[in-house]
């Protein structure tokens, strides 16, 4: 893997970025040098867009210096450019590039009423590492400014936002675009500052690969998951001489009466993953329904209660869990199956929870039940299911990469926590985030598919030597790509569960 792609996966808190950059200063990279690399790159990008008129927000710190910069290479290039900078104290090279910036004639004011008309905006008035909460005259001012719907740019991040949490302190600048600087900041990826964010991109700016690795190791703790990533983590090419029995055997144990629907959608799900061979357990009164869509797996019915939920496993002679590479079990169950969830969880068979699994799981004891578990366990909530599954714990809202770390180290499972920026983390505290999703998933039955795709997955990688969490992460971009191509082609709106799964295929076909 080379140096941009290592770059490109890595996130930082602030803590971490200020150690990274005192590195490179204390290696001799003057300040103002830095600050002309990165503005430089910044204006730049700016140059692409088709608008001439420009307001640059300048705050106290190096982020309003950048700013400043970006200033002064724009009106170079002609642009009409004005200044708004409402603080008397500035750091002392920020300072300097607003005096000069005047020299040149650029007009500077200290209130957005004076600020004329402009195309868009570049916003530098706080980089990273902001903590408190804002206060006037600059809060009214940011207010303002999102008021006017302009096009707004933002150096690094969305002055307002918390680096690490992505909590909105105060108020926050509602970009349209964030330019990143030098490596991904974790608050970016934090699904409570996306609507903030608008679209992101790194700013390479050439940082030694040496000095990030220094201070957070050769592994990050906490990574972007990529294409590369995921299709090193996809059992993929298969070997030429294979057969059904060496890609795979996965167990979905899912459905009621009155809810097939999960059952079909988790086993399509699986069917779309390639794994060698497909078992579904659902109640009888499920069997032929079932048949008909999946005609290739094999449908095992099962006794079922008078309220149409499994009553008992009943599997095929010679057949026991271990039969099986991996397990998965929820979709459509109803608490009611909560003996075939205990009973699974007893097994040693990698298993993978979602849905009435999860809260079943909840029911009976989160922590001390996978604890004593010897077998990897996948759990993959929503915020809801996972504040029920780990109530002690910090609530997943608020700082989502915090939560599922303390969730997967406490329970030693990989816990995959969805959402528009779903987060994976496994029992060692590493974290993988994915990076790009779409409204368009947040229908019923979504997550049912992911379950049969992390499942198939699973069982088909359990005699290859892949990471647990690598296949969760893959699995996880590749349900969120296939819903943004369905998206594409059928709007937002359009993207039901079923339609979902049509796109699997396709959406990893390209990306191969």
């Amino acid at each position: 893997m080379d140096r941009q792609e290592q770059i490109s996966q890595i996130v930082v808190t602030a803590e971490q970025m200020r150690d990274i950059e005192a590195r490179i200063f204390a290696a001799g990279m003057p300040v103002a040098a830095l600050m002309e690399k990165v503005a430089g790159l910044i204006a730049h990008r700016v140059q692409a867009f088709p608008l001439q008129q420009v307001g640059i927000l300048v705050g106290p710190g190096h982020n309003g210096g950048d700013a400043l910069v970006v200033a002064r290479e724009l009106h170079f290039q002609r642009y009409k450019v004005w200044i708004y900078c409402p603080f008397s104290k500035l750091k002392d090279l920020t300072s300097q590039h607003l005096q000069y910036a005047q020299s040149l004639g650029i007009p500077c004011y200290q209130s957005t009423e004076q600020l004329p008309e402009c195309d868009f905006l570049v916003d530098g008035l706080f980089g990273f590492g902001l903590e408190r909460v804002l206060t006037d005259p600059v809060a009214t001012a940011i207010d303002q400014i999102n008021e006017w719907r302009k096009p707004i740019v933002s150096i690094d991040l969305p002055s307002g936002l918390h680096t690490d949490t992505g909590e909105v302190l105060g108020t926050a600048i509602r970009a349209t675009h964030t330019f990143c600087l030098g490596l991904w900041k974790l608050g970016l990826l934090q699904d409570q500052a996306l609507e903030y964010v608008g679209q992101a991109e790194l700013i390479d700016f050439d940082i030694p690969l040496a000095d990030v690795q220094a201070v957070l190791g050769t592994l990050p703790k906490i990574k972007l998951i990529t294409k590369t990533t995921v299709l090193s983590s996809l059992p993929l090419p298969r070997p030429l001489v294979t057969h059904k029995y060496k890609e795979g055997h996965l167990l979905l144990i899912c459905g009621s009466r009155r809810y097939s629907g999960g059952a079909i959608l988790s086993a399509l799900g699986a069917r779309a993953s390639g794994v060698g061979m497909l078992s579904v357990a659902v109640p009888e009164s499920l069997k032929f329904t079932m048949v008909s869509h999946l005609p290739e797996a094999l449908i095992i019915g099962c006794p079922e209660t008078s309220s149409g939920a499994i009553a008992q496993l009943q599997l095929p002679e010679k057949t026991d869990l271990s039969s099986f590479n991996a397990i998965a079990c929820g979709p459509g169950l109803t608490k009611e199956a909560s003996p075939i969830v205990q009973k699974v969880l007893e097994s040693d068979r990698p298993l993978i929870l979602d849905a009435d699994g999860l809260n079943i799981l909840a029911e009976i004891g989160t922590l001390p039940t996978l604890q004593k578990r010897q077998a990897p366990t996948v759990l993959t909530p929503h915020a809801g299911e996972f504040q029920r599954l780990f109530p002690d714990l910090p609530d997943a809202k608020t700082d989502r990469v915090k939560a599922v770390r303390e969730a997967a180290t406490q329970s030693k499972a990989v816990v995959l926590l969805k959402g528009a920026r779903t987060a994976i983390a496994n029992p060692q505290g590493s974290v993988w985030i994915n990076p790009e999703s779409t409204p368009a998933l947040a229908r019923g039955g979504s997550g049912d598919v992911l379950t049969g795709l992390v499942g198939g997955l699973l069982a088909e990688a359990a005699s290859k030597d892949i990471p647990l969490e690598d296949i969760v992460a893959a699995a996880a971009w590749w349900h969120a790509q296939a819903g943004i191509l369905a998206a594409q082609e059928r709007t937002e709106l359009g993207v039901d569960a079923y339609t979902l799964t049509q796109f699997l295929i396709p959406v990893l076909a390209s990306a191969l």
